[in-house]
């Protein structure tokens, strides 16, 4: 299948997780896939993995760094700000050290990544931005209120920046899963044992329990809802906040 044929996509966070599922899945249908993050051994391992796929080092917080991510992609169509990371803790134990690299990753990361694809994709009448958000910013969750606030912002920025380019052949959109099962997860199923004493089994089941399905969210299934963001029939999809969560949200 190659209904991507032509098309070049830049994916951050792409050495791992949904990241890594993304970008094979576009690489698959024909897309040159461009993956990018700040430690080069899991970008190429993913990379090995399919002959469409490059990498480029970058850290998103740092704006010409993401200024560099694009001169070495070049023009994409498609740009995924995937890259995020999470921490836990209850506001009052919330430092602000740990508050603002929440901002940073998650939505200052975002801003800097789908800002320079907007620039490089201007005149064109095509392209696809998309934030990779969360339940988290639809709703709230106790003791991740540095990285709920992030997520929200997102949210905000893409729907701002989708009526910004409304009339252009560019949509912008973000994609909301409830808990995945990647490796961000396995960090807060540790954080959840090592706080509470349940054993692995039960930290999972008690994260599974958010979603009315009592399952955690396959990457797969997000990679799903960004290719139907990019195939035809989806140009009037865009400023949207898709939630991908068992019927969470």
């Amino acid at each position: 299948m190659t209904q991507l044929a032509g098309r070049r996509a830049l994916i951050t966070g792409g050495g791992s997780g949904l990241g890594a599922d993304l970008a094979l899945r576009f690489a698959d249908q024909g897309a040159e896939v461009w993956i990018a993050g700040r430690r080069p051994a899991p970008l190429q391992a993913t990379a090995a993995r399919h002959p469409n796929i490059r990498t480029v080092t970058a850290d998103i917080t740092d704006e010409a760094q993401v200024r560099a991510m694009f001169d070495a992609a070049g023009t994409c169509d498609i740009v995924i700000a995937n890259a995020g990371a999470s921490e836990s803790a209850p506001l009052t134990r919330t430092t602000l050290a740990s508050w603002q690299q929440m901002l940073d990753v998650n939505l200052t990361g975002t801003f800097l990544t789908l800002r320079e694809g907007a620039l490089r994709l201007k005149g064109q009448d095509w392209g696809r931005l998309i934030a990779v958000a969360s339940t988290a910013g639809l709703k709230g969750y106790p003791y991740v209120s540095a990285y709920t606030a992030a997520k929200h912002g997102t949210i905000g920025l893409v729907k701002s920046a989708a009526l910004e380019m409304v009339k252009t052949g560019i949509t912008v959109n973000a994609l909301c899963p409830g808990f995945l099962d990647t490796e961000m997860t396995d960090q807060s199923v540790a954080n959840i044992m090592e706080k509470t004493g349940k054993t692995d089994a039960e930290a999972r089941a008690s994260l599974a329990a958010m979603s009315p399905q009592k399952r955690l969210i396959q990457p797969s299934e997000v990679s799903s809802a960004a290719l139907w963001l990019c195939s035809p029939g989806s140009e009037g999809i865009t400023g949207q906040a898709i939630s991908i969560s068992g019927g969470e949200t």
